[in-house]
């Protein structure tokens, strides 16, 4: 493959709209084989998605290219009930307007002899986008206003359409070493890519820090470092084991939203890090398991209570270090996944991959600004294929099923700062599908 083609590749990928992921904010798995398998991968080397998955598997791959893309499905919505404020009027419920996503992938792996191989892996993380655009607003009227005139109330009483879209897109070289004949590792710098806006939280300017700098700003970008290292070890001629650690990657602050996120507009990349194992049932069976840990309360802008600068009077208001944000626990995500070569031919893929749902509802920090993300599917169904064709050449498939879930919790509405009345509740929905095609093989 050119290096001119292997750039036009690169810049496909790098226009990746955004998504909201599966596994809270990141994908159930990186690299079209793997989504096949419910993401088990860090101890299966198929592809060049190691600088996804695990970057010692690059070694056994060889010289090999791979590029596709999913169509991601999400159908998201909220309401909320019981709430007493001004009678009521803030009871609603509401759906995402924005229900399709084309998301690339690509890899490329070069052998610079028979122990060590250079490589890139380019790969959106993850991302969370909701548009929730309801025409008639909440009981025509508003929370605020002095900012929003005429403008019917949101879901978060704000002015109008209600949304946010964050994007990641990661770029990780690989670098990937046999130490014998059965042991490899591997690292691959991280270089991350953000862009992110949010509408319609009008009615949250006067808690921030910097009522300037909270919503209705447009598209702001951020930049910055991580680094993800990985070890894989053939036990035996059925048996491999993996291991995979991705620090925290530290992103440039979002200057336009200083006074949404905390500590002035960091959204940092939570640090995560999984093991696996690979066992070859019979010589046409393959059974993959992977744990994963995702450390989202480590970022503070995603882990920090909801309520945190609602409070009256607030101390901590929106943008600073313990401002609002999420209130997202750590994930663990349980993935297997099966793989049977059933002809020289064709192989075929299913999984199961689960994770609690990072947003849980069981206290007023938990639910409200989650309308923005409703990140709470927790279940998913894969099935996948590949096709060797007569060129050598492989076309993947794969499918994913997110089971409807639902989060429930109290509104922030029975706050003093807000509308101090019954809270009632508001409940958050979602479900998925995704089906995904790729091309790849031996260059």
């Amino acid at each position: 493959m050119k290096l001119n083609k292997i750039a036009a590749l690169l810049a496909i990928v790098g226009l990746s709209t955004s998504a909201f992921a599966t596994n809270g904010y990141f994908s159930h798995g990186y690299g079209m084989k793997a989504k096949g398998m419910g993401g088990a991968a860090t101890a299966m080397a198929v592809d060049t998605f190691g600088g996804a998955n695990n970057p010692a598997s690059m070694v056994w791959v060889g010289n090999r290219i791979d590029f596709g893309a999913d169509l991601f499905m999400p159908k998201r919505s909220v309401s909320r009930q019981g709430s007493a404020g001004f009678g009521g009027i803030y009871n609603d419920s509401v759906e995402s307007d924005s229900n399709l996503f084309l998301v690339p992938e690509f890899g490329y792996n070069k052998m610079l002899n028979s122990s060590m191989s250079v490589g890139v892996t380019v790969y959106g993380n993850g991302g969370m986008n909701s548009d929730y655009n309801d025409s008639n607003g909440i009981a025509g009227t508003n929370f605020n206003p002095a900012l929003c005139g005429a403008a019917a109330a949101n879901m978060l009483f704000g002015c109008g359409k209600l949304g946010v879209d964050l994007m990641q897109l990661i770029i990780a070289p690989t670098f990937s070493y046999k130490l014998n004949a059965n042991h490899s590792i591997g690292i691959s710098p991280l270089f991350g890519y953000q862009r992110f806006k949010v509408d319609g939280l009008q009615a949250f300017t006067g808690f921030s820090s910097n009522p300037n700098n909270v919503t209705n700003k447009g598209y702001d970008d951020s930049t910055g470092w991580g680094v993800r290292i990985g070890w894989l070890g053939k036990l035996s001629d059925t048996v491999s084991v993996g291991a995979a650690y991705s620090s925290r990657m530290h992103m440039s602050a979002f200057d336009k939203y200083k006074g949404l996120f905390a500590e002035g507009g960091d959204f940092d990349i939570p640090e995560n890090y999984s093991i696996g194992i690979a066992v070859k049932a019979t010589p046409t069976l393959t059974i993959a398991a992977d744990i994963q840990q995702i450390n989202y309360s480590r970022v503070n802008s995603i882990a920090n209570g909801v309520s945190n600068s609602l409070l009256a009077p607030p101390t901590d208001p929106l943008g600073s270090t313990n401002g609002s944000g999420f209130k997202w626990r750590d994930q663990t995500v349980f993935k297997l996944g099966v793989e049977h070569a059933y002809s020289g031919n064709l192989t075929m893929r299913a999984g199961y991959n689960y994770g609690k749902s990072p947003a849980r509802g069981d206290t007023l920090n938990d639910v409200t600004f989650n309308i923005l993300a409703p990140g709470v599917v927790e279940q998913h169904l894969t099935l996948g294929a590949t096709w060797t064709l007569a060129n050598k050449a492989e076309l993947t498939v794969s499918y994913m099923h997110a089971f409807s879930n639902s989060v429930t919790g109290p509104s922030v509405t029975g706050l003093p700062a807000l509308l101090n009345a019954a809270p009632g509740t508001e409940t958050l929905k979602m479900k998925q599908d995704a089906i995904g095609i790729a091309d790849g093989g031996k260059m």
